[in-house]
């Protein structure tokens, strides 16, 4: 299908509240339903994230490049080096692979429409702080039931299947949409 603007849709929370397998999950899915997904994950833990800068692209970028590429096999690494990219241009440089979707893991402020995992009762907060909310996800049926009294969207549990079930027919929807 190949859209030219793909749907973006957001995961956040904080952390170890099931982000990452959240998505995992998701992209399975819409892999399983022949949809071209791509990820933009926010590096939230400080600091640069991990490379190998013991490799020659690594080399390429101590040297001075801006930005390193290497293929091989069909896997392409890209590698930059002081660059501030908000993510409105990590969405653009990812349409590049003409993806239906774009799954962007964390960046809560940002403005795309987003699924919200809550797994402490101390992490509903977030629900205040971010916006565009459209779905959340609690860890249990104590934190769903107060997520109910500061958010009347649709709840789920994390065992829930449903909020999988959810997440993709929205994706759907607004593929739909688009391609109209």
């Amino acid at each position: 299908m190949a859209l030219v603007n793909p749907v973006v849709f957001q995961i956040v929370g904080f952390q170890n509240s099931g982000k990452t397998t959240f998505t995992l999950k998701l992209i399975e899915r819409l892999k399983n339903d022949q949809l071209q997904t791509v990820t933009i994950k926010h590096h939230g833990h400080g600091g640069k994230p991990d490379v190998s800068m013991s490799k020659d692209t690594g080399k390429h970028l101590t040297s001075g490049a801006l930005a390193s590429i290497v293929e091989g096999g069909g896997r392409i690494l890209l590698q930059a080096e002081e660059i501030v990219c908000n993510l409105d241009d990590q969405v653009e440089l990812m349409k590049f692979f003409k993806p239906d979707v774009i799954i962007v893991e964390g960046h809560k402020q940002e403005h795309y429409p987003k699924l919200v995992l809550i797994k402490e009762t101390s992490d509903i907060r977030l629900l205040e702080k971010v916006n565009n909310v459209l779905a959340v996800i609690s860890w249990s049926e104590e934190v769903k039931e107060q997520v109910k009294e500061k958010w009347a969207g649709p709840s789920f549990l994390i065992s829930d299947e449903r909020a999988l079930k959810w997440t993709i027919q929205y994706v759907q929807e607004r593929i739909q949409k688009k391609s109209v």
